[in-house]
């Protein structure tokens, strides 16, 4: 049935289209779908992607941008040579779809596992850190008298929101404690300059190809704050998928992003990627806490959430090797 109603959207707004092919879910919760699907045109075929809120799911999570926002972020992004896919429409009432946009498909892979471990993949994974690096320091360079309207986050606002998260989950962890107190006698206070967070940069986010990144997704908890906050993120061991000794994102080095972020004329604040590298660190623990929750208390008792559950102790283990004085 969607694929009637996509026709039926693309042909006012692509000129020459006669309709599309190939429709099929990719994934889908209770709140938002995304889609593949082909857009047919004399032409030839444009590949093409839709992410939308379903009719009578318009209101975003608390921390999401929501979807207007992502695609004023995206399309931001890609007028100023981020890498990002072209946004070539955002929906209408007429378009009897919901609420969202499509999205030019770009090829590439997303999958962690390939990425770090497939041939095809070989001569990008050398490059990646420091190109990461520059990706991030154009996103943090997007004016912000053009972004849509954004919360504004800080150090000590987003300790105050994971510890209510943590507390609320009645599964005490000495670790994730000892984490919000070292966080707190730690916290840098306000950044001296507000920038666009991504929010969610991370392997997985990414689209990769044979010549490195093709594409940044997932904006939805973009917002004002830190800009140091990505860097850290991206740090996270937990974004590695097992390539431990390469920090970012099982790519590269630190220093490889930094380098990369610099070079791109934008400055690295060490120690406060280090201070976001552990509050990323938490709030993966705490998402992953949620999940085990949900799997327990909820309807959807499904083994997805049981295993990303699970992964919360660890990063308790990637806490205590944080947070350890330096030579124990």
């Amino acid at each position: 049935m969607i694929e009637a109603e996509l026709s039926r959207s693309v042909v006012r707004w692509c000129p020459g289209a006669t309709g599309v092919a190939g429709a099929a879910k990719l994934s889908g919760g209770a709140s938002q779908e995304t889609w593949r699907f082909d857009i047919v045109h004399p032409d030839g075929s444009i590949g093409a992607i839709l992410r939308r809120a379903p009719k009578g799911y318009g209101a975003a999570p608390t921390r999401a941008a929501g979807l207007a926002a992502e695609a004023r972020l995206m399309q931001l992004a890609f007028e100023a040579g981020v890498p990002s896919p072209r946004v070539m429409h955002v929906l209408v009432p007429e378009d009897d779809l919901g609420t969202g946009f499509i999205m030019q498909r770009v090829e590439g892979e997303t999958i962690a596992r390939k990425i770090l471990r497939d041939d095809e993949f070989a001569a990008a994974r050398p490059l990646l850190a420091r190109q990461i690096g520059g990706v991030l320091a154009g996103l943090h360079k997007l004016p912000q008298d053009k972004l849509p309207e954004l919360r504004r986050m800080t150090a000590a606002k987003e300790i105050d929101e994971f510890e209510r998260d943590y507390r609320s989950l009645n599964w005490p962890k000495p670790v994730f404690e000892l984490a919000l107190r070292w966080l707190r006698d730690h916290d840098p206070g306000p950044s001296a300059e507000v920038t666009l967070v991504h929010g969610d940069f991370r392997n997985g986010n990414l689209i990769i190809g044979a010549d490195g990144v093709r594409a940044v997704l997932d904006w939805e908890l973009a917002h004002l704050g830190d800009p140091m906050e990505d860097l850290g993120w991206v740090c996270v061991n937990s974004w590695r998928f097992g390539e431990i000794d390469k920090p970012v994102g099982g790519f590269g080095s630190r220093e490889e992003l930094f380098a990369g972020y610099e070079a791109a004329g934008r400055k690295v604040d060490s120690a406060r990627v280090k201070f976001w590298e552990v509050m990323g660190t938490l709030r993966w623990g705490i998402m992953c806490g949620g999940m085990m929750q949900r799997f327990r208390e909820g309807p959807d008792h499904s083994m997805e959430r049981a295993m990303i559950g699970r992964r919360a102790s660890e990063t308790e283990i990637d806490l205590l090797r944080l947070l350890a004085p330096r030579g124990s």
